[in-house]
């Protein structure tokens, strides 16, 4: 994912993609432990709006991709 959103940035404008502040990523770590996400990554987390999820499902080509796709246009 983030060499999709890295080779393709004008498809993701900040109204669907953003970063995690690293205060924000150790609020949610601490709200749901199940979450993995490592203190050793160096880049933060993306998040991704509605619209960023289905650019991010049409980069890349994978049946889980083709997935998401059907259920974001499900949820309009």
């Amino acid at each position: 994912m983030n060499e999709a959103v890295k080779n393709n940035p004008d498809k993701f404008p900040p109204t669907y993609m953003f970063r995690l502040t690293r205060e924000e990523m150790i609020f949610l770590r601490s709200k749901n432990p199940t979450v993995k996400i490592s203190s050793k990554s160096r880049a933060l987390p993306a998040v991704f709006t509605e619209r960023g999820l289905y650019m991010l499902a049409t980069i890349l080509k994978s049946k889980k991709a083709v997935n998401a796709t059907f259920a974001i246009c499900k949820t309009g």
